[in-house]
């Protein structure tokens, strides 16, 4: 119904925003990474997703389509609602979570309130292969401290190919420390 909002911010918590647009005030529940992109800023754009229940309407708001792409794919999972997708984009980035799906790390997911074993494997599951996060110029994941094997690694996957397969053939390579993560990858599809 509403793509976005933009306007005045006249209340901020880290979970929620009063937006002022054209004189009219919504009240719009946000992830803490959204509250950490603008909680200096007077004035912004929330990308939006507008949840309808019997009792109320709730409206999210999200820094960027990406996050709220992820949100959207979160809430088609058995069992994950816009409460527990939300705390999911609290702890972890889209590109985390994309990372994690296909490393198949419910670990990672875990570490999240209210995330358990079989939740994890279910979120990794009917995730896999749907997680198709567009990598945005302006966008830098500090959590992101790979090496180059796990960067090729994480990018064969993201080929089709199974993780196993992938891990076989990143072991078959010969490869330098001076070898750049394109060139590994190369070599591993030589390999397959």
């Amino acid at each position: 119904m509403f793509a976005y909002l933009e306007g005045d911010l006249t209340y901020k918590s880290p979970s929620l925003v009063y937006m002022s647009v054209h004189g009219v005030g919504y009240e719009i529940n946000i992830t803490l990474q959204t509250f950490a992109k603008m909680q200096h800023l007077e004035k912004c754009r929330l990308y939006t997703h507008l949840q309808i229940r019997e009792d109320a309407w709730v409206l999210y708001g999200f820094a960027d389509e990406q996050e709220r792409a992820t949100f959207r794919l979160l809430l088609g999972i058995s069992g994950v609602g816009a409460a527990t997708a939300r705390i999911i984009l609290s702890s972890l980035t889209p590109e985390e979570l994309e990372r994690a799906v296909a490393m198949d790390d419910s670990k990672t997911l875990e570490r999240v309130k209210g995330i358990g074993a079989k939740t994890a494997q279910r979120i990794i599951l009917e995730l896999s292969g749907k997680l198709q996060i567009q990598k945005n110029n302006t966008t830098v994941s500090a959590a992101r401290h790979n090496t180059t094997e796990e960067d090729a690694l994480f990018a064969l996957i993201n080929l089709g190919i199974s993780k196993p397969v992938a891990e076989n053939a990143l072991r078959k390579v010969q490869h330098a420390s001076s070898l750049t993560v394109e060139e590994l990858i190369k070599q591993a599809l030589r390999v397959l």
